[in-house]
């Protein structure tokens, strides 16, 4: 079926069922379907999605956006960038008497101190911002979930990985992806978590998965985050 409100038409699919409400769910492509009890009229499912049309036009231009991939910054003031979980402008402020271009957060916002304006500089001020804050966080997140585990990471590193949240070698060597500092501090953990399992099992075997679930039972929405959201963590 097809609707038009507020001057935007979508597409969706009507299941009739036994229940008592009306049901909207979108997948992951931007498909939309209702459930709707038998025998409603057609009235009651348009009014229904006229009442969530907002909701309903944001999550269609979340996945828009995350299946057209990252998006190119600019590094202009206001411009947003993710950090733990939330997005904050940069606000860039030059200063030549600096001793390195750096980046701070504060006032809910990133403050990107360089000695000249120049995009590339601003990109590597804060590229070492999140590889700075990961590699803290990651080493904190391992601190609290260690007891759990009955051996140690012998060396932690972070990484520019192009296809990898995290890794564990054969020798308990753990690596992280830097831009994990723009995940939630849970999700965070979780890649922690999952990387500290390969020390126990290195497949990714029901055992790994139950010792992953003893010690997060709620992985799956760390996961479906990352899944959902990675588009958008880019610099």
């Amino acid at each position: 079926m097809i609707h038009t409100y507020s001057g935007t038409t979508i597409r969706f699919e009507v299941k009739y069922k036994n229940r008592t409400s009306i049901g909207i769910s979108i997948n992951s492509y931007g498909e939309i379907q209702v459930q709707a009890p038998k025998k409603i009229p057609d009235e009651k499912i348009l009014q229904a999605l006229e009442d969530r049309w907002e909701l309903i036009q944001e999550k269609l231009t979340e996945i828009k956006n995350r299946l057209n991939g990252p998006q190119e910054k600019i590094y202009d003031n206001d411009e947003s960038f993710l950090y733990l979980g939330e997005n904050y402008p940069i606000k860039i402020i030059q200063d030549s008497n600096i001793m390195q271009d750096c980046v701070v957060f504060e006032e809910e916002k990133l403050h990107i101190y360089v000695k000249q304006l120049d995009e590339d500089k601003t990109k590597q001020a804060l590229r070492r911002f999140y590889y700075q804050q990961c590699k803290d966080l990651v080493e904190k997140s391992i601190s609290v979930y260690q007891s759990n585990f009955k051996t140690k990471p012998r060396s932690v590193r972070i990484s520019d990985s192009k296809t990898n949240w995290g890794t564990c070698d054969s020798n308990m060597r753990l690596t992280f992806n830097w831009r994990l500092a723009m995940a939630p501090r849970e999700v965070i953990d979780y890649v922690v978590v999952h990387e500290m399992c390969h020390m126990v099992h290195l497949n990714h075997d029901r055992s790994f998965w139950r010792l992953v679930g003893k010690i997060m039972p709620d992985y799956k929405e760390k996961e479906n985050w990352l899944a959902y959201s990675n588009w958008k963590m880019t610099v």
